[in-house]
C-alpha cells in the first residue's frame, strides 16, 4: 500500500516529465512572458514572505504562549486559509480592500488603489501563506518549552532582550522553515491573485497564471513552465524537512553544552 501511494503522487509528475519538449525547454522558459512572469512571483512572494514573518512571529507567540479567552478560535480563524478554497479567500480580499470594499472605499478617498495591482497579489499570498509560517513557528516555540525564557526573566532581563536573546535564537530553524513553507506557498498561489489581481501582463500574472492562460495556447510551454514549478516545490521541500535524530543518539555531553549555550544568551548586563 505503501508503494500504491508513492507511485500515485509519482506517476502524474513522470507522466508530465515524459511531456516535456526538450528541445525547445530552454526558450521556452526564456519567452518574454515566462521570465516577466517568473520575476513578478519572485518579487511577489518574497515581499509577501517578510508580511508572514512581520505579522506570523507576533501571532505565533500569542497562540504558542498566551494564555485568553477566545483563544482557540483566534487559532481556528489563523489557520482558516489552510482549509479554505483560495477563491473564497480572494472574494473576501476583493470585498475588503477592493474599491467597494470594507476598507477600500476610504483608501479610494485616499487615492490608492490596491485590487487589481502588485499590491493585491502580495496581498493574496499573504493571506494563503501566513499559517504556513505560524504553524511551524508555534510548534517549535512548544517544542523549545519556556524554562529558558523563565530564567532570562528571574535575572532581570526586559520582555524585549528575552524575545531576541532566548526565544527567536531557541527557535530559528522553525521560523527558517516556517519562512520558506511560505515563499513556495506564495510562489504557487493561483485562486485568490486571479480573483483578487486578476490577470495582468506585467503587473499581477505570476507564473501559475501564466502556466494557466499558456495550457489553452501552448501545452509545451505550460508543461515547461509547471516543471519549473514543481522542481522549485521539490527544493523547498529538501530545504525544510529534516529526518528527525534517533532517539537517545544525543548525548549527555551535548545536552549540558546546549544548556550552557542557552545560559550564556540569557546573560544580562546590568
Amino acid at each position: 500500500m505503501a508503494a500504491v501511494g508513492a507511485l500515485f503522487v509519482l506517476l502524474p509528475l513522470a507522466a508530465m516529465v515524459a511531456r516535456v519538449n526538450w528541445a525547445q525547454f530552454i526558450p521556452l522558459l526564456t519567452s518574454e512572458a515566462s521570465i516577466t512572469a517568473l520575476g513578478l512571483s519572485l518579487r511577489t512572494a518574497a515581499a509577501s514572505t517578510v508580511l508572514c514573518v512581520l505579522f506570523g512571529v507576533p501571532l505565533a507567540l500569542v497562540l504558542a504562549r498566551g494564555h485568553f479567552p477566545g483563544q482557540r478560535l483566534l487559532r481556528s480563524f489563523v489557520l482558516l486559509p489552510l482549509v479554505l478554497p483560495p477563491v473564497v479567500g480572494g472574494i473576501a480580499l476583493l470585498y475588503t480592500f477592493g474599491r467597494r470594499g470594507l476598507l477600500g472605499q476610504s483608501l479610494e478617498v485616499a487615492g490608492v488603489q490596491i485590487a487589481f495591482s502588485t499590491t493585491a497579489v502580495v496581498l493574496a499570498q499573504t493571506f494563503v501563506a501566513l499559517p504556513f509560517l505560524v504553524v511551524s513557528l508555534e510548534g517549535a516555540l512548544r517544542s523549545a518549552g519556556s524554562r529558558y525564557e523563565a530564567v532570562a526573566a528571574t535575572l532581570g532581563a526586559r520582555p524585549t532582550t528575552v524575545l531576541r536573546r532566548v526565544t527567536l535564537p531557541l527557535v530559528l530553524p522553525g521560523l527558517a522553515s516556517g519562512a520558506v513553507l511560505s515563499f513556495a506557498r506564495s510562489l504557487g498561489e493561483f485562486g485568490a491573485t486571479l480573483t483578487f489581481a486578476g490577470s495582468l501582463q506585467g503587473v499581477t500574472r505570476t507564473l501559475p497564471l501564466e502556466i494557466y492562460l499558456q495550457r489553452e495556447t501552448d501545452a509545451d510551454a505550460a508543461v515547461a513552465l509547471s516543471l519549473l514549478l514543481v522542481t522549485v516545490a521539490v527544493i523547498v521541500v529538501g530545504l525544510t524537512y529534516r529526518s528527525p535524530a534517533p532517539a537517545g543518539s544525543r548525548s549527555a555531553g551535548s545536552k549540558h553544552a546546549s544548556a550552557r549555550d542557552a545560559s550564556r544568551r540569557v546573560r544580562v548586563t546590568p
